[in-house]
């Protein structure tokens, strides 16, 4: 009986001790936060390289525009919007470029799904020409950029590849960027 009264006490004793309690607390909630925190790092890297590619496009839409940028190539275009987005990795080799002109008198409907990089097939050639239109043509360019998630085993980056396993998306995320505009006329 002793010892089951000394069980029975110790039990009493260990129930009325709170050494711990905060670190128990803290590794229940830990990950939790910590899980968040990733999340929002992941999402805050891929905004800001979409913010970068609308302003890369912006820029490079600008200079088509006024008439600085002629006679173009899809490589001169990637070249363009790549430079003046600056923060997007393997951003030429990643980029696929539509470049439409639209008739303001015989109006047709654009497609709005974006072509992006088929990671599984070939590369088209960059030297192939672009349409920059003529004076007061009205310009759709569509820019569709692959990025890799930053943590493609946590949260958000984890969500992104296993929602494009694919070969053409190869677990990628595809950033798209559109741009209307009206050449300027400048001859």
């Amino acid at each position: 009986m002793s010892r089951l009264s000394s069980l029975v006490g110790g039990m009493r004793d260990f129930r009325k001790e709170d050494d711990g309690v905060v670190t128990l607390e803290f590794m229940i909630v830990f990950p939790v936060f910590f899980f968040f925190f990733l999340m929002t790092v992941e999402n805050g890297i891929i905004q800001l390289q979409h913010v970068m590619l609308e302003r890369g496009v912006d820029v490079t839409v600008r200079e088509i525009r006024i008439g600085r940028m002629t006679d173009l190539t899809r490589g001169d275009l990637k070249e363009a919007i790549c430079d003046a987005a600056g923060v997007i990795a393997d951003c030429e080799a990643q980029m696929d470029i539509e470049m439409l002109e639209n008739d303001l008198r015989a109006w047709s409907v654009i497609d709005t799904a974006a072509t992006c990089v088929d990671r599984g097939a070939a590369p088209i050639p960059d030297d192939l020409t672009v349409p920059t239109g003529g004076n007061n043509a009205l310009m759709f360019i569509r820019v569709c950029v692959r990025i890799d998630p930053l943590m493609p085993t946590t949260g958000l980056g984890k969500t992104i590849v296993e929602a494009n396993s694919g070969s053409a998306a190869a677990g990628s995320h595809a950033l798209v960027s559109t741009a209307a505009f009206v050449i300027e006329p400048f001859d």
